[in-house]
């Protein structure tokens, strides 16, 4: 029988950095199932900031976020985490209404948003189309993410701070054991006070496992591929690009366009794989918005995002259920969220409440709670 304080079920995003943030006063253990950490969904994530992304319970974890992603604490990562990219959300003509409200929304949150004619969109990304665009607006402070060196900084830290943290090692069973939790794996038991749910896609079935319902998490598959861009074109400085309906977006990445057509197909928890129907939508609504052909396309890959009905996080303990602790649903923002989602779980797991951060930004724990899904 192996013993900790804290017991994480996941080792992506959210569960490396919660086992960070934890571990400096908090004997830690994490447990993935895959070979290497964040293997299903942090690894395949699009890999942008954006403050004016998501619900406002999200925009507050993202803007909360800020701090920490543009100054790391000294010695956090070798290099920095963000690196400026811009958004530039596109409205063709009969998209304006849409996209007046969406600025209004945004600048609630983030006031520095300006608002784009349309040959200001064309002198960002020239190869848009005049007759697809009628105005923008440019989210000048979104950033490039360094998802894997965030992601390993918070494994790296966790471990210098004690906790163990175990790959290739799934759960078979959970069950309760006096004040606390026996988690059963092929290696052998565990032991803790605190078991915490951060397995992605599995958390209904790490649930159900420990005998507690599911909260109705569905999986849902984004798919991305990569094309050529213009021929003879620098695309380095180009913003990241996303029609104001989300039905497709595009920023640079190694030279090549990274493209999605943003789908969100529901799928059962699994190893998800790009499907072609999915790349050829894309492709077809970046042609329709661009000066561009495509004549092959690259590599492609998808990923999961996992969201309940609300589409707001899942974060805290199960009600009436001492020691089990959700940490889900966090869809496609949980790289953006991180630093802030982790500072918020871990006050909770040590009974301290909101962080003032959060609370100053209007944020509604009720929002996030495991509860509302209980009523």
């Amino acid at each position: 029988m192996e013993r900790t304080d804290i017991l994480i079920i996941g080792g992506g995003i959210a569960g490396a950095a919660l086992a960070w943030s934890l571990s400096t006063d908090h004997r830690v253990a994490l447990l993935e199932r895959e070979t290497d950490c964040g293997y299903h969904t942090t690894g395949r994530s699009a890999a942008l900031y954006s403050e004016t992304y998501g619900s406002q319970a999200i925009r507050a974890l993202t803007v909360a976020s800020g701090p920490f992603l543009r100054h790391p604490p000294q010695g956090f990562a070798e290099r920095a985490i963000l690196h400026p990219r811009g958004c530039l959300h596109i409205a063709r003509g009969d998209q304006m209404e849409k996209l007046t409200a969406a600025l209004i929304e945004m600048q609630q949150m983030v006031p520095a948003i300006n608002p784009l004619t349309a040959p200001e969109c064309l002198t960002l990304v020239p190869f848009l189309r005049a007759d697809q665009v009628g105005a923008g607006i440019l989210e000048s402070g979104a950033c490039d993410i360094d998802v894997d060196l965030l992601h390993q900084a918070y494994l790296r830290g966790a471990r210098a701070n004690g906790a163990v943290i175990r790959t290739q090692t799934p759960v078979v069973s959970i069950r309760p054991d006096g004040d606390g939790w026996r988690v059963e794996t092929p290696s052998g038991p565990w032991q803790a006070w605190t078991l915490v749910n951060a397995a992605g896609a599995w958390v209904d079935r790490v649930a159900i496992s420990a005998g507690i319902p599911p909260i109705g998490v569905e999986p849902r598959r984004r798919t991305i591929t990569l094309v050529d861009p213009p021929a003879g074109m620098d695309i380095g400085r180009l913003p990241f690009v996303v029609d104001i309906d989300e039905s497709f977006y595009f920023k640079p990445t190694g030279g090549k366009l990274l493209l999605s057509p943003a789908d969100e197909t529901w799928v059962e928890p699994c190893d998800a794989q790009p499907d072609e129907l999915d790349i050829a939508v894309a492709i077809d609504r970046l042609q329709t918005a661009c000066d561009l052909s495509v004549t092959r396309k690259g590599r492609s890959w998808a990923g999961l995002r996992s969201f309940v009905a609300d589409r707001n996080p899942v974060i805290g303990f199960e009600p009436h259920v001492p020691g089990f602790f959700w940490l889900a649903a966090l869809g496609g923002y949980g790289i953006q969220t991180a630093p802030a989602v982790a500072a918020l779980a871990a006050s909770l797991i040590r009974d301290q409440g909101v962080p003032e951060r959060l609370t100053s930004l209007h944020f509604d724990l009720a929002d996030v709670s495991p509860a509302r899904l209980r009523a």
